[in-house]
């Protein structure tokens, strides 16, 4: 039978140890017994957290992508623990993103992934995106324009040609995510990629790079010479 938490010595417990030394200090199992408090009859709360990790191969980018539901499955781990859990984690993936959106402009396909990618990288279905810029590649806006399933999402011209004239757009590009992992362009990927710049092209309205986005890279079609 595992320690309580309150049995440990003072420096030792995750929440002392924290304010005394810092976040840096504590492991991912530690942190996660933060969250979740306490254990139960059998097992500390950092027991909890180990074994929750164990579940995803102590990998944190996949503990992102489990459901309330798979949190859930884990004996000690309720409702209440599982929400607790998958807020921190999106809090986590909120404080990324607002800290790529600092990105003014558009330099390369990395600035343009480093927007998207938390975005999308931990969605378990496909989601396509269009990030507006100025004549300086400046970024004005984005926009998801639609969602699909797991193997693909419908995309309007129309709607992209629309609302890049509203923010009097001189460049877009496009993304959206592959959640299987494989970032190899389809052939539909290709046929819309080509229709965008066509019809960016008759209203001078430039299609600079198309992005697919996995849970750990990307595909540019500029850099590989598709655009």
């Amino acid at each position: 039978m595992s320690l309580k938490i309150t049995d440990w010595a003072y420096e030792d417990r995750p929440r002392e140890k924290m304010i005394h030394k810092g976040t840096a200090s504590l492991s991912d199992a530690e942190l996660l017994a933060i969250l979740i408090s306490s254990g139960t009859k059998n097992k500390s709360a950092v027991d909890l957290g180990r074994e929750l990790l164990g579940m995803v191969n102590n990998n944190l980018n996949s503990l992102g992508k489990l459901a309330l539901s798979d949190l859930e499955k884990l004996r000690g781990i309720g409702p209440a623990r599982a929400v607790t859990i998958a807020a921190a984690l999106e809090l986590g993936r909120r404080r990324k993103l607002t800290e790529v959106q600092d990105t003014a402009t558009i330099k390369c396909s990395r600035d343009a992934a480093d927007i998207f990618q938390p975005l999308l990288a931990d969605l378990l279905h496909e989601e396509f995106w269009i990030l507006f810029l100025n004549r300086s590649n400046k970024v004005i806006n984005r926009m998801k324009l639609s969602q699909g399933g797991v193997s693909g999402t419908v995309t309007d011209i129309r709607i992209i040609m629309k609302k890049a004239i509203e923010y009097l757009s001189s460049g877009i590009i496009v993304c959206h995510n592959h959640p299987s992992g494989n970032l190899r362009p389809s052939e539909s990927d290709t046929k819309i990629t080509r229709k965008i710049k066509e019809a960016g092209s008759l209203m001078d309205i430039q299609l600079l790079d198309h992005l697919i986005i996995s849970d750990k890279d990307y595909f540019s079609f500029a850099d590989n010479g598709l655009i």
